[in-house]
């Protein structure tokens, strides 16, 4: 890891820029009431402005509108109702259980509806204590209301004067993944590779590009001023995303089988000199990113054109040595790396130029696809939250969870004698998750950020007596904390906890002590709580969901194949249906991926059958790659390799992906027999190959290599190479689904 490219990459990310916005939305307004005196009349007020804040997720300007005013009114009820109601025990006991279940399975809605569920949450666990007088409730709600009203300004303010902003940071940090994601593929090319630690980076990557592009796509696409009103700036970005999302595909079809290439070529330097030149495509990329997340022009930081010709050398020399009527489909292999690697430079050259925002590469664009199409679409239907009022529901049995946890938290604060009991609450409704691993994750890292926090702040008033130095380092806290909120929450936990405890040494310096020692000890009996509710109640384990993801991934997969494959039968390329399909392959392998990953993190009784899920998400991985290789065929040289032999082979396919749906749906067990069956041989390719070989052995490698055979061989080849490992994959997935059926 280059930490220095990470730190740049964090300096002008949306992250940080949120962190800051939030942090002088807050403290601004604070310094202006301190100086009037009112400060304490009106904390309220920055409270309201940090908490409505937090839901403004990335996404179009009017979803991110209409959210924070959707908050602030939900907040401002949600507050009047459980503050004048807290005295009464029994109707908080009912609160609890209607908002804790409410605002719990409002995530049924998407993100955005769950921050906004989290958030209203959050402003009851601070209403129900008794520290604010029954007087002060409505106007602390008011306060509270008036904080948030100022975010949204703010936001709408910075949002007209910078209205692309977020988009570049966006778009950059994904040009920065796409280039982690070509690092990791590099690895392949060099000596003695991992493949098992290669394909877990390579998963992960995807699995974070996959929730970038989502985020993009919905911004993008719903954008009056880029689709609709669009200026130079923003055909652009536009141009850039889209690059972006093929350029992707590029990077994953350029699967190889790697053990025969290494087998074939290992004992010369041209692997080694692919995966260089690779490594430095990927340097590209991150040079991209950041000069879009930045605004500026990107500068190369290699000569491609002349370190391109070196590769292209090399391999003309290696064919010209070692090549023969043998080992010709060593080489076929070789040169579509070659070509592969050709295609990437040339996209990253154009995207270089891009962010410069030249008007030439703009003036002509004009998006080919319908936007709508690729946007997913959220349904707000009261039908959908009655129909998850079941334990069937993992989105209710999370509410449950929750409710629950809240409720023993409740009687804890009331029994035991705890200063800031409301603390509890607070730790339990921020650890909570639908998945086990992701709440276990957040329960360690909110413990080890208090307790580290803690520390800072014990230490930091303890050494200094410097207001103003105390400030400063509050305000470093902040930004910290709500900059790595959504990336790293240990660290969030710590910057939380650091300006917590320096904000309460300003408004209360004398019982800073009290509040130090009662953070840790709610903090702790909250983690505790979240921990064995979600550990016992109703758990939601990883392994009993993987199998609708292997089949979305099945069925996604098979719809992109049927789109690419007949175009070699004659049939008319629908670019629009093509790119719809990439995408909803691509999210289903990486929503898999993802899957599997959190199942990594459960306990390891949970781990069911880990060896052949973990096989089924490789071959799911390989499969969507082959794929979108032959898409690339498909769309450059398909209509010359028409083949009525082509036909056969993808009835046959077709045949094995049904195969392996009803195998995972439970009505069928596949036998041996059926699984050994072979595509038919392509009779044209046999007979191209027998030529080819016949030229290589009569002229030499010199004078074949410009005969169209040549060309047409290694197109061919390649072609119906692709049809067949999307067959031998395609069996093995039967396999593995046979094994996991055998072992329920």
């Amino acid at each position: 890891m280059n930490y220095l490219d990470e730190f740049k990459k964090f300096i002008s990310s949306h992250y940080l820029y949120t962190g800051v916005r939030l942090t002088l939305g807050a403290v601004i307004p604070c310094l202006i009431f301190h100086h009037y005196g009112i400060l304490n009349n009106l904390i309220a007020f920055p409270l309201g402005t940090l908490l409505i804040g937090t839901t403004d997720n990335p996404g179009p300007v009017h979803r991110r509108r209409n959210s924070l005013m959707i908050a602030i009114v939900t907040c401002f009820v949600v507050a009047c109702v459980t503050g004048f109601l807290r005295h009464i025990h029994f109707v908080s006991f009912i609160e609890i259980i209607l908002f804790g279940m409410f605002f719990s399975l409002v995530g049924v809605y998407g993100n955005r509806a769950n921050s906004i569920g989290l958030i209203s949450l959050l402003v009851f666990v601070f209403n129900i204590d008794d520290h604010i007088s029954r007087e002060m409730v409505l106007h602390n709600a008011l306060v509270f209301s008036a904080g948030g009203i100022w975010y949204l300004i703010l936001f709408l303010v910075l949002q007209k004067i910078r209205p692309y902003k977020l988009i570049q940071q966006l778009l950059g940090e994904n040009f920065v993944e796409l280039g982690k994601l070509l690092s990791v593929k590099a690895g392949y090319y060099f000596a003695k590779p991992d493949y098992d630690e290669l394909f877990n980076q390579m998963i992960h990557q995807q699995v974070i590009l996959r929730e970038n592009h989502e985020t993009l796509r919905e911004i993008l696409f719903k954008t009056r001023q880029i689709v609709s009103e669009s200026t130079n700036t923003s055909r652009i970005l536009m141009l850039m995303f889209l690059d972006s999302v093929d350029l992707m595909e590029r990077i994953l079809n350029s699967q190889q089988n790697y053990s025969n290439l290494h087998r074939a070529f290992d004992d010369t330097k041209i692997l080694r000199l692919f995966g260089t030149y690779i490594s430095w495509l990927a340097a590209e990329l991150l040079q991209i990113g950041l000069a879009v997340q930045g605004g500026f022009p990107s500068k190369p930081k290699h000569d491609l054109d002349e370190a391109f010709n070196k590769c292209q050398l090399a391999f003309d020399k290696i064919r010209e040595r070692r090549m023969t009527h043998d080992n010709v489909e060593d080489f076929i292999m070789l040169r579509q790396i070659l070509n592969s690697i050709q295609d990437i430079t040339e996209r990253i050259k154009k995207l270089h130029r891009a962010t410069a925002y030249d008007v030439d590469l703009s003036k002509d664009y004009k998006p080919n696809v319908e936007t709508d199409d690729f946007i997913t679409k959220q349904e707000y239907s009261p039908r959908i939250l009655l129909d998850n009022l079941s334990f069937k529901s993992s989105h209710f049995r999370h509410a449950f969870r929750v409710t629950l946890a809240l409720i023993i938290g409740f009687l804890s604060s009331l029994f035991f004698d705890v200063g800031h009991g409301y603390w509890i609450l607070l730790t339990i409704v921020t650890i909570m998750k639908p998945a086990f691993s992701i709440t276990q994750q957040r329960n360690i890292y909110r413990i080890g950020g208090t307790v580290l926090g803690a520390f800072f702040g014990f230490m930091t008033l303890y050494l200094v007596k410097d207001d103003t130095v105390i400030f400063v380092i509050m305000m470093l806290a902040m930004i910290g904390a709500y900059s790595f909120l959504k990336i790293n929450y240990f660290v969030a936990s710590t910057g939380i906890t650091l300006y917590v405890l320096l904000w309460f040494n300003f408004l209360n310096p004398q019982h800073i002590t009290a509040v130090l020692q009662d953070r840790v000890i709610d903090t702790v009996i909250g983690s505790i709580i979240a921990y064995f509710v979600s550990s016992y109640v109703l758990p939601v384990w990883e392994h009993t969901q993987i199998k609708q993801y292997m089949k979305e991934a099945l069925d996604a997969n098979r719809k992109y194949f049927d789109n690419v494959s007949i175009i070699f039968t004659g049939v008319s390329l629908n670019i629009g249906e093509l790119k719809l399909h990439r995408k909803e392959a691509i999210i289903a392998m990486a929503n898999l991926s993802d899957n599997f990953q959190r199942m990594l993190s459960e306990p390891k009784k949970q781990q069911v059958k880990m060896e052949e899920h973990h096989q089924f998400v490789a071959t799911s991985h390989m499969l969507t790659s082959y794929i979108a290789s032959l898409s690339t065929y498909a769309q450059t040289v398909g209509q010359s390799y028409l083949s009525e032999e082509f036909k056969p082979m993808i009835r046959q396919i077709d045949r094995q992906f049904e195969t392996a749906i009803k195998v995972i749906e439970g009505e069928q067990h596949i036998g041996n027999e059926v699984i050994k069956e072979s595509l038919p041989q392509n009779q044209k390719l046999i007979e191209l190959l027998t030529v080819r070989k016949k030229e290589i052995k009569e002229m030499g490698i010199e004078k074949s290599a410009q005969s169209p055979a040549r060309k047409a061989l290694s197109d061919f080849k390649t072609i119906n190479g692709l049809f067949e490992l999307i067959s031998t994959i395609t069996i093995d997935e039967i396999k593995i689904l046979n094994k996991i059926s055998d072992e329920v």
